[in-house]
């Protein structure tokens, strides 16, 4: 799996996966356009469609009706540096019993996503290319008059 990310102007940039694109950007109270989601936004988002996934998977199973759910994903920032310090994954989909419930919160856990959050990988970060030689240093013009 990989994603290529672009950068397009301003606060922009792009991401691209097999055949989509997704654009993300700052508001506008932080210098962008507002023309997309921030990278942040973009990352709950990716979570929320993830554990959205597991728990249509965990109702079409049951044949319960999926037209009620809902999933609402938040976060706190705060810290030093800045980072999200926790997020929460609301589930609403009413008329289940305890147990249909019990079971639905099972596998939101069980998502790809949540469970990468539980127990974070390590990330490496690496240059691609190769360092680019250093112009000649410009000697001063000798003044002799």
């Amino acid at each position: 799996m990989e994603v290529r990310i672009r950068h397009r102007k301003g606060q922009q940039s792009e991401a691209f996966a097999r055949f989509h694109r997704v654009v993300c950007d700052q508001p506008f109270d932080e210098g962008g356009g507002d023309n997309g989601m921030t990278p942040p936004e973009l990352m709950l988002s990716a979570l929320g469609c993830c554990a959205m996934h597991s728990a249509t998977e965990y109702l079409q199973a049951r044949h319960i009706p999926l037209d009620r759910i809902e999933l609402r994903v938040s976060a706190e920032k705060g810290g030093r540096p800045a980072r999200l310090t926790g997020i929460g994954i609301q589930v609403d989909a009413p008329g289940l019993t305890n147990r249909m419930r019990e079971g639905l919160i099972k596998a939101v856990e069980a998502c790809l996503l949540h469970r990468v959050f539980c127990e974070p990988p390590q990330v490496r970060i690496a240059m691609a290319t190769a360092v680019a030689e250093e112009p000649p240093a410009v000697q001063p013009a000798n003044s002799t008059s």
